[in-house]
């Protein structure tokens, strides 16, 4: 028969090991931990009684005897912005292409139904991706498909921490595999690049400082100590990855599920961000996971790259969001955001914006807005 290894890659899972159902080891102090420091602050769904479950496979799957950790490598070296002139953001990559959930998951059912043929039996599997209760990197770190990075990311021999991870837990007893005994060893690159600070130390993130945090879970108003730092990210960010020496040596991986249908589902139009309506935002997101952020985040997240760009010309752009968006949240970040341009044109955008604004939250983000151009840029 074979190979779990061999069968996976037949299904387009190109990485798989083994596990036990034993429970996780320390797993659960560690998310209480991270609980009770206020890491996780902002995802009121994720509790003690989550951390039980999580590190306790058997409360998930019953039935379980083992569990299989799949992996999909998406690094792409060959997709970079167009050289157009527009001013552009970015998109995290693993959400440049299909929902990565449910690709997964169709790759994980045919893996069943050819380990059902391999066994000769009817297989009972549950698929797991990212939104269950486990620990995906837990689990990837026990079976030995990778080994944790000081920016908390599975690293993944010959693929580095650009892999989209699953779990299946299955009826049938499989051989574990061991871990693996790598590490990143004195190396702190992502550490020291993290633009707002998010990794503490290692193996350990504040989510609310993390960029991917914000841009997406954050419904509300991005805090202000983080706007300036969030450069022109608009969905997720890949920084803490992008400088891990395990990228530079990362295999590029052409698979069409994971590539951008258009620029703009990789480094979207910033302008084009403040101007889409539901329709426009649908036609281009729809089966992608931005569209976890709504038209609301991602039109917010825009304002703010803008502010971040220095780029004056886009003044116009600024002044007819204030003036005629239909939502008050994006409104109030496009007011940041003249104001952080530092432009005395500024000025009179916002005037005209306080005499027609009704939103209180706008209004006040138009006060500030004008007292941060009398002080200057980011003071």
């Amino acid at each position: 028969m074979e190979s779990v290894q061999q069968l996976a890659l037949s299904c387009g899972l190109a990485v798989a090991r083994v596990t036990s159902v034993a429970e996780f080891d320390g797993l659960e102090a560690t998310l209480n931990d991270r609980i009770q420091a206020g890491n996780l602050s902002g995802m009121e769904w994720f509790t003690p009684d989550r951390s039980h479950v999580s590190a306790n496979p058997l409360l998930l799957h019953p039935t379980a005897k083992s569990i299989i950790s799949v992996g999909i490598p998406y690094y792409r070296s060959d997709i970079a912005p167009p050289a157009d002139g527009i001013l552009r953001g970015r998109i995290a990559r693993y959400a440049w292409g299909r929902d990565y959930h449910k690709t997964l998951k169709q790759r994980m059912e045919a893996f069943r139904v050819v380990l059902e043929e391999a066994h000769g039996r009817p297989i009972e599997a549950r698929l797991l991706v990212d939104t269950a209760r486990i620990v995906d990197r837990a689990v990837a770190a026990r079976s030995g498909l990778g080994w944790y990075g000081k920016h908390t990311n599975i690293i993944v021999p010959h693929h580095g921490s650009f892999v989209m991870l699953g779990e299946m837990l299955v009826d049938i007893e499989l051989p574990p595999d061991e871990p693996l005994r790598h590490n990143c060893g004195s190396c702190a690159i992502c550490i020291n690049r993290c633009p707002t600070g998010a990794i503490t130390e290692p193996y350990r993130i504040n989510a609310p400082d993390c960029i991917s945090f914000q841009t997406i879970e954050q419904r509300g108003s991005i805090p202000m100590h983080l706007r300036a730092r969030m450069g022109n990210w608009v969905f997720g960010c890949d920084i803490c990855q992008d400088v891990c020496p395990y990228t530079g040596a990362a295999r590029s991986l052409f698979d069409d599920a994971f590539a951008p249908a258009s620029p703009d589902n990789a480094f979207p139009s910033l302008a084009w961000l403040l101007e889409m309506d539901e329709a426009a935002f649908r036609a281009t997101y729809s089966g992608t996971t931005v569209t976890r952020t709504k038209r609301s985040g991602l039109a917010r997240n825009g304002a703010i790259a803008i502010g971040n760009s220095g780029s004056i010309d886009h003044l116009p752009v600024l002044a007819k969001t204030l003036q005629a968006h239909d939502l008050p949240l994006v409104r109030e970040h496009a007011a940041w955001a003249v104001g952080a341009l530092g432009s005395e044109r500024g000025q009179d955008i916002l005037r005209m914006s306080m005499k027609i604004e009704r939103d209180e939250a706008v209004l006040v983000a138009l006060h500030s807005a004008a007292l941060q151009l009398d002080r200057g840029p980011h003071a």
